[in-house]
C-alpha cells in the first residue's frame, strides 16, 4: 500500500522581506523559512549581517572564515545586498515589498521611516502587506511609551523584563540566563504574530503593521510569577525557599541532577529507603513537612547526596523517577549534541558551511507529521542572490547592477 500524499508546508507561496540582523529577527525569519516560506535577506552591501563578522568562525585550509552564529540561523534564505539610501536600490527594494508579503525589519524603533521606507509609505506600495518590526520596547504611532525609544539587546532585556531577578543565588547578584533567550523568545512571538497577521488578511485582504517589543514578549513568561504577585503583592525574587519548592539539585558522581514533584510524604519515604536512611523517617521535615529552605540545602540536599555521589546521573535519574519523582539530568550542550532522543527525534539538520564544510544545527522543533519535510537549503553567501532576483523582482537590467556594483550600491 503507497504512503498517503504529503501535505505542502503551510507558508509555502509566502515571500518574506528580512532586513533584520544579530539574532531576534534572524531566528524569527528561520522558523518561517523552515515552514516553506520564501525568505529574501535584505542586507548591507559588503558587511551584511552584523551576525557575519560574530565568532566563533568556522576555518578552512585557505584561510576563509565563517561565523558558526549566522550558519545557525539563516539557512533556508536567500541573500541579496541593498545600499537603501541609494535611490536605484531603494526603488529595487519598493519593487520587492509590491511582490512580497511580509517585512521583517529590527534595525530599531523609526530607522525605516527615516529612510522613507516606514508603514505608510510601503502599504501604498502593496495594501496586502505585513510590516513586521522587532524593537527593544515597542514602537508604533498608536502605543508609544517612555522606553520605546531605547536600544536593547539580550541583557539590557533580561534584566528589565524581570528574569534576572528571579535568577541565580539568593545571596549572590541578580544572574543572566545562559543563552540569548532576549533575543530568540521575541524572534518566536514575531513568528507567531506574523501568521495570525496572515491570517486576518486572508480574511479581510489587508495587511497591517505588526509591532513587537522584545521587552513585553520576555515579561509575558514571567506569567507564573506575576500571578503569584497579583496574590500577595510580594516580589517572587530570589529566595532559598522558593528554589527548594521548585525542585533539588544535586550531585552524583558525574554531575548534577535536577528533581522536581518533591511534595508528596509517599515519595520521600521511598526515597530515604531507596537511600538506606531509613533514620530520617522520623522527621517530618525530612517527609516535606515544615522545612524551609535553607534546611532543605543544608540538610535534605546533603543527606541525598550521601547516596547519590555513588552512582553515575543517569543511574540516579533512573532510580529516583521509578519511585515517582520527575527527574532530569544537568545536561551540557556536548550531551545534548550527541543526545539519542534528539537524534530519534530528527532535531539535527546538516548544511553546507559555504567554505567547502558541513554544518550541524538545530531544527525548528514543530512537527506537522502531515506536512513535506522541512527545507534544507545551505545559509546564504553574501549577495549570493543579486542576480537572480534583481533583475526580475527588482526590475534592474544588468547594466544598472553593474553600475551600483562599481558603486559599491550592492
Amino acid at each position: 500500500m503507497s504512503e498517503p500524499q504529503k501535505l505542502p508546508l503551510p507558508l509555502k507561496g509566502i515571500r518574506i522581506l528580512d532586513a533584520t540582523h544579530i539574532v531576534a529577527g534572524p531566528f524569527c525569519s528561520l522558523i518561517l523559512a523552515d515552514m516553506g516560506a520564501e525568505v529574501i535577506k535584505i542586507e548591507r552591501p559588503k558587511t551584511g549581517d552584523l551576525a557575519r563578522d560574530r565568532g566563533p568562525f568556522i576555518k578552512n585550509q585557505t584561510g576563509e572564515q565563517v561565523s558558526s552564529r549566522f550558519l545557525g540561523i539563516n539557512r533556508n534564505k536567500k541573500s541579496v545586498t541593498l545600499d537603501l539610501r541609494n535611490p536605484k536600490c531603494k526603488t529595487a527594494f519598493e519593487r520587492l515589498v509590491a511582490s512580497s508579503d511580509v517585512l521583517l525589519d529590527n534595525w530599531g524603533p523609526g530607522a525605516f521611516h527615516r529612510l522613507g521606507l516606514g508603514y505608510d509609505s510601503l502599504t501604498s506600495i502593496n495594501r496586502e502587506l505585513i510590516y513586521a518590526t522587532i524593537t527593544g520596547y515597542g514602537y508604533s504611532e498608536q502605543l508609544i511609551g517612555p522606553y520605546s525609544k531605547w536600544p536593547a539587546n539580550n541583557l539590557s532585556i533580561q534584566g528589565m523584563s524581570g528574569w534576572m531577578e528571579l535568577t541565580g543565588d539568593p545571596e549572590g547578584a541578580p544572574q543572566s540566563v545562559g543563552d540569548n533567550i532576549g533575543d530568540s523568545i521575541p524572534g518566536l512571538w514575531t513568528a507567531l504574530g506574523i501568521v495570525l497577521a496572515l491570517e486576518t488578511r486572508r480574511q479581510t485582504g489587508v495587511g497591517q503593521h505588526v509591532d513587537m517589543g522584545m521587552y513585553e514578549c520576555m515579561v509575558t513568561h514571567t506569567i507564573s510569577n506575576m500571578n503569584s504577585y497579583q496574590v500577595d503583592g510580594q516580589n517572587p525574587g530570589r529566595s532559598w525557599d522558593r528554589m527548594a519548592s521548585a525542585g533539588l539539585t544535586f550531585k552524583a558522581k558525574d554531575g548534577y541532577v535536577v528533581m522536581a514533584g518533591v511534595r508528596l510524604e509517599e515519595r520521600w519515604r521511598k526515597l530515604w529507603l531507596l537511600a538506606g536512611r531509613e533514620d530520617l523517617l522520623k522527621d517530618p521535615r525530612y517527609l516535606g513537612h515544615g522545612g524551609d529552605g535553607e534546611f532543605y540545602f543544608n540538610h535534605v540536599i546533603p543527606a541525598i547526596e550521601g547516596w547519590s555521589r555513588k552512582y553515575p546521573s543517569w543511574e540516579v535519574v533512573n532510580k529516583l523517577t521509578d519511585i515517582g519523582f520527575s527527574m532530569g539530568v544537568a545536561q551540557t550542550i556536548s550531551d545534548l549534541d550527541k543526545c539519542e532522543h534528539l537524534q530519534a527525534r530528527d532535531m539535527f539538520v546538516t548544511t553546507e558551511d559555504t567554505i567547502g564544510g558541513q554544518f550541524k544545527s538545530i531544527k525548528t522543533p514543530i512537527r506537522l507529521t502531515s506536512c513535506e519535510d522541512f527545507p534544507v537549503i545551505n545559509p546564504p553567501r553574501l549577495g549570493e542572490n543579486n542576480h537572480d532576483i534583481l533583475t526580475t523582482l527588482g526590475g534592474l537590467t544588468l547594466e544598472e547592477i553593474r553600475g551600483l556594483e562599481a558603486e559599491g550600491a550592492i
